[in-house]
């Protein structure tokens, strides 16, 4: 399964996170298969590759719970309208 989630780079005490697409069994730094954009929290600064995001939700990935609201914050998926339900993907984990 694939999951759209953070990706530390940066100095000690200044992190920058990468929004990778990564397989769900690679470790944090392990080899992502796509970048598709940044978030910075210092600066609180966000970039994302919107043509790659919206592939990989429509391929099946997942994003988790700190990328769905980053994107959310940035008004992704009111804007693409996106049908991605937070709580949806949290209870079918469960079963």
């Amino acid at each position: 399964m694939v999951k759209l989630r953070l990706k530390r780079c940066g100095r000690k005490q200044r992190a920058i996170y990468r929004i990778v697409a990564i397989d769900v069994r690679s470790r944090r730094e392990g080899r992502d298969l796509r970048k598709v954009g940044f978030y910075d929290p210092i600066k609180n600064q966000t970039y994302s590759n919107v043509p790659a995001i919206l592939d990989f939700l429509e391929k099946g990935a997942q994003p988790t719970g700190t990328v769905y609201d980053i994107l959310s914050k940035a008004e992704f998926f009111k804007e693409f309208r996106v049908s991605f339900d937070k709580k949806e993907s949290k209870n079918k984990n469960r079963e």
